[in-house]
C-alpha cells in the first residue's frame, strides 16, 4: 500500500527563477492587477445584489460568473505575491492539490457559466414568450449549482486519482500547480493510464459545452437576421457574452497548447505570461465589458458614482 503513496512533502515552483531580478516591479504590478480585479468584480457583484431591478436571470448569472472569477484568482494571486517576496518558492503537497483543484474548477465553471448564459440568451431572444417560465427561479438555481458543483466534482475526481500516484520529482516548472503537470511527475507512466482516460472524458464533457454554445448561437443568429428588435437585443446582451467567450477560449487554449506542445527553448518569462493569461485577462475584462455594455448596469453604476 505504501508503494502508491508519494514521499514528497513539498513541491518546488521553478517558474519564477528567471524573473527574480525584477521582483519589486513584478510584485507591484501583480498587486495592482489583483486589486483592480477585486475592485471591478466586487463592484459589479454588489451592484447586482443591491439593485432589485437587476434580479433577473441574466444578471444573476453574471453575478455568479464574477464570483467564480474571484474564486479562481484567489487560488493564484495571494500565493504568487507571497512567492515574489520569498527566496524559495515552495508549496506543500496538499496545498499544491488544493491550488490545482481551485484553478481547474474555476476554468471549468467559467465554461459552464458561459454555456448557461448562452442558453439564457437563446431562450430570451428565440422563445421570449416562454422566457419567464423556462428560466424560473428554481431552474436558475439548478443551473447555477450545476455550473459550480459539477466542475468541482469532476476536477476533484481527477485530483484524487493524481494523489494516489508515486511521484519521482518535486519540481514543477510553473508559477502554480496544475494537475496535468503533476501527473507527468509520476514514476511509472503505466500508473497514469486511468488518469489520462478520466482527463480525456472530462475534456470531452466540456467540449460538449462548446458545441452547445455554438448550437445556441446558430439559432440566435437565425432569429435575429430578419428582426430589427432582436438584432438590437443581440448587440446589447450577446456581444459581451461572445467577447467573454472568445477571451476565455484564447487564453485557455494558449495555455493548453503551451503545456502540450510548448518548446523547452521558449524563454521562461514568455511561458509564464501564457500560463497566467486566463487568470488575469478574463476576470479583469468580463466585469468591465458587461458593466459598460449592459445599459441597466451602466446606468446603475453611473448613479452610484456620480
Amino acid at each position: 500500500m505504501m508503494d502508491n503513496v508519494s514521499v514528497i512533502k513539498v513541491f518546488y515552483l521553478s517558474g519564477l527563477s528567471e524573473s527574480m531580478n525584477y521582483r519589486s516591479v513584478l510584485f507591484s504590478l501583480t498587486l495592482l492587477c489583483y486589486c483592480v480585479i477585486l475592485l471591478v468584480n466586487i463592484t459589479l457583484i454588489v451592484t447586482i445584489i443591491l439593485d432589485k431591478n437587476l434580479h433577473e436571470p441574466m444578471y444573476i448569472l453574471l453575478c455568479a460568473f464574477c464570483m467564480n472569477g474571484l474564486y479562481g484568482t484567489t487560488g493564484f494571486f495571494p500565493k504568487f505575491l507571497w512567492d515574489l517576496l520569498s527566496p524559495v518558492h515552495v508549496i506543500s503537497y496538499s496545498g499544491c492539490f488544493v491550488q490545482g483543484l481551485v484553478i481547474h474548477s474555476f476554468v471549468s465553471s467559467d465554461l459552464s457559466f458561459l454555456a448557461v448564459m448562452a442558453y439564457d440568451r437563446y431562450v430570451a431572444i428565440c422563445r421570449p414568450l416562454q422566457y419567464h417560465s423556462v428560466m424560473s427561479k428554481q431552474r436558475l438555481m439548478k443551473l447555477v449549482c450545476f455550473s459550480c458543483l459539477t466542475p468541482f466534482c469532476i476536477v476533484g475526481i481527477n485530483i484524487c486519482l493524481t494523489s494516489r500516484l508515486k511521484l519521482c520529482s518535486p519540481y514543477i516548472a510553473r508559477l502554480f500547480c496544475v494537475n496535468g503537470i503533476i501527473v507527468t511527475l509520476a514514476c511509472s507512466p503505466d500508473e497514469t493510464m486511468v488518469n489520462n482516460i478520466v482527463a480525456y472524458v472530462s475534456i470531452l464533457f466540456y467540449v460538449f459545452h462548446g458545441v452547445f454554445i455554438v448550437w445556441s448561437y446558430i439559432y440566435l443568429v437565425r432569429t435575429c437576421v430578419n428582426s430589427t428588435e432582436n438584432r438590437a437585443k443581440f448587440m446589447q446582451t450577446c456581444v459581451p457574452h461572445l467577447f467573454s467567450l472568445i477571451t476565455f477560449l484564447f487564453t485557455v487554449l494558449f495555455d493548453l497548447m503551451n503545456v502540450r506542445f510548448g518548446s523547452k527553448k521558449l524563454p521562461q518569462t514568455f511561458k509564464n505570461f501564457i500560463a497566467v493569461e486566463f487568470l488575469v485577462i478574463p476576470p479583469l475584462m468580463n466585469p468591465l465589458i458587461y458593466g459598460f455594455k449592459l445599459t441597466k448596469i451602466r446606468n446603475r453604476l453611473q448613479r452610484l458614482l456620480f
